[in-house]
């Protein structure tokens, strides 16, 4: 993770149905790997990315990383902005057009405007942010229609989010009222991400508010489903690129802020939003 420790003055986290997004003032990354695609981007000066220490840096003012592929980051004494998607969301479809390479450096005039959109980086809250993913990650013009049953079952994920233990298709397909077979289809349609993925980073997310909210990494896995801590922390590392203990570290007090939820499940999921600001 490259958002710094405890001294600073203004940091935070907003979590999307398939994504972590986290911003404040940066440090440095060794190298590492996760499968969430990662987008950096330095809301003011720029960053140095490289694949191994082998190799030189790259000064950038936004980058995308590759699932799965090595990179370290110094973001020392720069402001930044970074998001961790599932490969499978639609939110990473608007960053393939700089190419597959493992990292991929945004052209100026669209850091340009993401930085015009996000505003004084020392102000950002949850809502410039959320008004920036839809606009510029998602590209939405109009909301997304979604399919009866998918909003029952989001309601249901809302109120149970399912461990092992429920989480079979079947039992999710009966809460949707649908076949397995269906229920894929139309969710994948309905949210633009396939069913198991988006439940797994639902429980991503839940693990991290819990860990933000001063939960340890225990009780934290138990919130979200995991069988254990160890769990937690495997799966942290392989789609974060991060350990639960790490996370503490670097957001070790924090306030809960609820806003709307976007527009692709305003109807049925409300995505929690977490703003942290210190000093």
């Amino acid at each position: 993770m490259l958002i710094a420790g405890q001294q600073d003055r203004l940091l935070g986290t907003c979590v999307w149905p398939a994504a972590l997004i986290v911003w404040g003032p940066g440090s440095t990354s060794s190298s590492h790997s996760h499968h969430g695609v990662e987008l950096i981007l330095a809301l003011s000066g720029s960053v140095r990315v490289r694949p191994r220490r082998s190799i030189g840096w790259q000064h950038a003012a936004a980058a995308v990383v590759a699932p799965d592929a090595p990179h370290e980051v110094d973001a020392r004494g720069v402001p930044v902005l970074i998001v961790f998607m599932n490969p499978e969301s639609e939110l990473t479809a608007s960053l393939r057009r700089w190419g597959p390479s493992n990292i991929a450096v945004l052209p100026d005039t669209v850091v340009e405007r993401w930085r015009r959109m996000l505003g004084d980086p020392h102000t950002l809250d949850p809502q410039r942010v959320d008004a920036w993913v839809r606009s510029e990650l998602l590209n939405e013009s109009r909301s997304r229609r979604i399919h009866p049953s998918v909003s029952r079952l989001l309601g249901h994920l809302r109120q149970h989010l399912p461990d092992r233990r429920n989480a079979s298709l079947g039992q999710l397909a009966a809460v949707a009222g649908l076949s397995a077979s269906r229920l894929m289809h139309v969710f994948t349609d309905s949210l633009g991400i396939p069913l198991r993925p988006y439940v797994l980073w639902l429980r991503v997310q839940r693990a991290a508010r819990a860990l933000a909210t001063g939960h340890t990494a225990t009780e934290a896995a138990y919130l979200a489903g995991f069988a254990d801590a160890a769990h937690l922390t495997r799966t942290f590392r392989r789609t974060l690129g991060t350990t639960p203990r790490e996370l503490m570290a670097q957001i070790p007090a924090t306030r809960e802020v609820r806003v709307s939820a976007p527009e692709t499940a305003a109807t049925s999921f409300k995505t929690g939003l977490i703003g942290v600001s210190r000093g």
